[in-house]
């Protein structure tokens, strides 16, 4: 099986990087169909099918998951208009929100991978029932977190930030169970080394991260609900 990526891929991100402007694009326009675009959509409609075998709610249009590489600068400093990764939220829906603890965030760059999953967004309801479920349980998360695969991979924790003040009524537990200070529930990992786009076994080893990632995501949807 051939690589999704080649050198092209991150040469482009390379080149953009020193050339961010509409003009530059639109003359490499073509370059970034070729060897950005195309090849990740490939990707991503293939990951997609790999991800709904481990879990078949993870189904939805390639198209829809993928972000545009055009950035929102209304409200940035950096004006700079195009992003310098390509990125897919594989989540089962067509939001593009962190607030689905279901599957997986993406994005390749001309400097490697990042990729994770959980909660980013968390609204104040959702919130409480994290934190509720994690003082009911607290050794629970933790068997999770401390699951062999998913700490390798993501190093054993939730992501995020935290509050300085947190209800009263959770202090106690919290002295069992830090992370209900959290305010965000994310994992990730990182791989700073194109050379692993350009691997034929790329779609394998992302499956690796997805399935080691699936019990700590229930886990969150179950508490959520």
């Amino acid at each position: 099986m051939a690589a999704y990526f080649t050198k092209d891929f991150t040469k482009f991100f390379m080149d953009l990087s020193r050339n961010n402007h509409k003009d530059w694009f639109d003359e490499n326009r073509k370059r970034y169909e070729q060897h950005v675009k195309a090849p990740f959509l490939a990707f991503t409609t293939d990951f997609i099918k790999e991800a709904k075998k481990l879990d078949k709610r993870l189904d939805q249009d390639p198209k829809k998951a993928i972000f545009r590489i055009n950035k929102d600068v209304r409200f940035s400093k950096d004006k700079a208009p195009y992003k310098l990764h390509m990125a897919a939220l594989v989540n089962g829906t067509f939001n593009k929100d962190w607030g689905n603890p279901n599957g997986m965030y993406y994005q390749f760059s001309a400097e490697g991978i990042w990729l994770g999953g959980g909660m980013y967004n968390v609204e104040k309801p959702l919130l409480e029932k994290i934190r509720n479920a994690m003082a009911k349980k607290p050794k629970e998360v933790d068997a999770l977190l401390g699951e062999k695969k998913f700490k390798k991979l993501f190093a054993g924790t939730f992501q995020g930030e935290k509050s300085k003040i947190i209800p009263k009524e959770l202090k106690a537990a919290a002295e069992k169970q830090p992370l209900i200070y959290n305010k965000q529930f994310y994992y990730g990992a990182e791989a700073k080394d194109p050379a692993i786009l350009y691997q034929t076994d790329l779609l394998k080893i992302m499956m690796g991260y997805l399935e080691a990632s699936l019990p700590v995501a229930k886990w969150l949807e179950k508490a959520v609900k």
